[in-house]
């Protein structure tokens, strides 16, 4: 008696083909996330650099150079953290939604090798019980081994993103003190 028969390995194809297609689609989403996000970043920096310096010829005075500037570094900072949180959303959920198809794929995957062992301890000669369930506990740990990587990841992505709030929290908050003491110094100057 054959284990696999031909109906069954080319559902089992079709199935491996439509993984690997769906992966890939949610990769180039993922992707092309990421490249309007960068063409949106590069439009408005072009455009606040011509705004910049269309303002700088008419500064005459040196110290007013400074605030433009300052307001530039408050304002480039704040758009370099939102593209961190931007850009750190498309990775984490790419990364999920990879992760989901893999689980999917890695639940039917032993769905199948689970058939086929049961399938084996059914045709298998008087005796083998003792391999069987090796094969059995062997595979039970695997499982575990697996569910336990995917919560240790799950973790790492939210302690990631957690950490990423923070910095840029401090860093924001950093960022207008730094602004705030520019022009105060730019004023000062001027008296």
């Amino acid at each position: 008696m054959a284990l696999v028969s031909p109906e069954q390995f080319a559902v089992s194809q079709k199935a491996a083909l439509d993984a690997f297609f769906g992966l890939t689609g949610k990769v180039f989403e993922g992707v092309e996330k990421l490249v309007a996000l960068n063409l949106q970043v590069v439009r408005s920096t072009l455009a606040e650099s011509q705004e910049n310096l269309a303002k700088s010829p008419g500064t005459m005075d040196p110290q007013e150079w400074f605030v433009p500037q300052a307001a530039f570094t408050t304002a480039f900072a704040e758009k370099s953290l939102s593209y961190s949180r931007q850009l750190f959303d498309i990775a984490s959920t790419t990364q999920a939604e990879v992760a989901q198809l893999a689980q999917t794929q890695y639940e039917r995957y032993n769905a199948r090798v689970q058939e086929f062992i049961d399938e084996a301890a059914r045709s298998a000669p008087a005796g083998s019980e003792a391999a069987i369930a090796a094969w059995k506990s062997a595979i039970s740990a695997t499982t575990t081994l697996c569910e336990s990587l995917q919560k240790t990841g799950q973790q790492a992505v939210q302690m990631a993103g957690t950490n990423l709030e923070a910095v840029t929290a401090s860093a924001s908050q950093a960022s207008k003190r730094g602004a705030a003491g520019s022009a105060a110094v730019a004023a000062g100057a001027k008296q």
